[in-house]
């Protein structure tokens, strides 16, 4: 019977089912986790952006075009259930640790108001990071 090799990290370690003290599965995804903007942030923030570009078209139709139907109660339903889309997507990326806490109140809160301010919270993390870079903990890593 021979005797294991030492392991200069006591962490990667190999416990006896092919799991590492980590508790990551031997092999497969060791050191390998990511975090921070992924996949689901570029939609988010194109989508944050339709909607501001909708917004501004009702307040135009609104406004300055003398409130024209059915284009504004068009636009005035799509910035609704825009709004109410991506308060919830933001929200549950928040809670996956996708967006920042701070991202995602002013897209749910402040996005009824204004979707201008979601917008520019995400050109504002995007800009955190340089292209390449993933942020550690998107709860901790924008300065309020």
């Amino acid at each position: 019977m021979t005797r294991p090799a030492a392991v200069s990290d006591p962490a990667e370690a190999s416990h006896p089912q092919g799991h590492t003290l980590k508790g990551t599965p031997k092999g497969r995804t060791a050191g390998k986790r990511t975090s921070g903007p992924s996949w689901a942030f570029t939609p988010l923030k194109w989508t944050s952006f339709l909607h501001s570009c909708v917004y501004t078209s009702l307040l135009l139709c609104a406004f300055v075009l003398g409130k024209p139907q059915p284009a504004t109660l068009v636009l005035g339903w799509a910035h609704g259930i825009l709004w109410i889309g991506m308060s919830l997507a933001c929200i549950t990326a928040a809670r996956m640790r996708i967006v920042s806490l701070r991202l995602a109140v002013a897209v749910a809160v402040l996005g009824g108001i204004g979707p201008f301010f979601g917008s520019w919270e995400f050109v504002r993390t995007q800009r955190a990071y340089p292209k390449g870079t993933r942020q550690a903990n998107p709860r901790r890593s924008i300065h309020c």
